[in-house]
């Protein structure tokens, strides 16, 4: 089993900035790809960004230009700077990990992110 937990959420004001962390932890030995996702309120989950196992990262449209998604291997971290927030920006940011020889993603239990003058 892995455990993936996420910090850093809180409430921001507009234009403010946070930076998420998703900690793994568990029966593994190394990580694929990781990701991001979010769900607002009354909205289905949606894909925020991801990251390869190498660091290829890619990026939804919404928040392209205003996220960066990384990477600490070493820690078994993946972290999501996020900029310029915008109200929208409201929701609850889930992780999201591949695990060699593991059949299903694991997800942590999110953290909520609220951004509000």
């Amino acid at each position: 089993q892995v455990q993936l937990v996420e910090s850093g959420g809180g409430l921001v004001q507009p234009g403010g900035s946070l930076r998420l962390s998703c900690a793994a932890s568990g029966s593994f030995f190394r990580l694929n790809g990781m990701a991001w996702y979010r769900q607002a309120p009354g909205k289905q989950r949606e894909w925020v960004a991801g990251i390869s196992s190498g660091g290829i990262t890619n990026y939804a449209d919404i928040v392209k230009g205003r996220a960066t998604i990384s990477r600490d291997n070493a820690k078994n971290t993946v972290y999501l700077q996020m900029n310029s927030l915008l109200p929208e920006d409201t929701a609850v940011y889930y992780c999201y990990a591949l695990v060699p020889g593991h059949p299903s993603p694991y997800w942590g239990k999110g953290t909520l992110v609220t951004v509000s003058s």
